[in-house]
């Protein structure tokens, strides 16, 4: 079984071949999420704590969380579920995925290091690899820097280098910009005139209906009055 192993924290992952059985009997019938010692690996990796993150069996389907068995099951899968992706909207479709138990049957198993242990792992915890793309959002550039709120977000954003002379930023999303307040302001004073349109339109179309009905009213009775008038002569 291979053991695609992720560090978080340094932003490495490496893979590792186990053949013999016996090293990964700890891990099996452990449900996805569930965190195990990875003493039984090997002397490299005494100490260390491994989360299940997820695997593939030997076909090709990956395990789905929340499926308590440890064969494959056909499901039908719509928008917003894990192992899905939508083609067309609304459409639903009968999938084949595996169960989040850990069993013998796994072709790939993924970890990720909750806990490193004594000895560096040649590869995956001796070295560390800077994201390549810092965060976008405004408030997770600010949760980034510990900024407060008078200091202007655009200049603390995580700049990349194309080459010598040009740089590249992401355009900062959530951005509050006096032009952003300037256009949240017309909007609310386009609803308030609406609104006030709509009311005068109102009262206008309630006077017009009770004026036409008083005139209904009055035409009723010159038609009646004229009724009786021709009745006695």
């Amino acid at each position: 079984m291979k053991l695609n192993i992720a560090n978080p924290a340094g932003g490495l992952q490496k893979v590792f071949e186990i053949d013999d059985d016996k090293k990964l009997l700890p891990f099996y019938d452990k449900r996805m999420s569930s965190e195990v010692s990875g003493d039984s690996l090997g002397d490299e990796f005494k100490g260390y704590i491994f989360r299940i993150s997820g695997g593939n069996d030997k076909q090709g389907f990956p395990m789905k969380q929340g499926i308590l068995c440890n064969h494959r099951v056909r499901l039908l899968f719509k928008k917003g579920m894990s192992c899905f992706r939508e083609r067309r909207k609304g459409c639903r479709k009968r999938k084949s995925v595996r169960g989040c138990v850990v069993g013998p049957d796994l072709a790939t198993l993924s970890l990720v290091i909750s806990k490193k242990g004594e000895a560096d792992i040649p590869g995956l915890t001796d070295d560390q690899r800077p994201r390549r793309l810092g965060p976008k959002r405004a408030s997770n550039i600010r949760k980034l820097f510990n900024l407060e709120k008078k200091d202007d977000v655009r200049n603390f954003v995580v700049r990349r280098e194309l080459n010598e002379k040009k740089k590249k930023a992401p355009k900062i999303q959530r951005l509050v910009t006096p032009a952003m307040l300037q256009r949240k302001r017309y909007f609310r004073s386009q609803t308030r005139q609406r609104m006030v349109l709509g009311k005068k339109l109102k009262e206008e179309y309630t006077k017009r209906l009770s004026e036409y009905r008083q005139e209904q009213k009055e035409l009723r009775a010159a038609e009646v009055a004229k009724k009786k008038k021709e009745k006695k002569v």
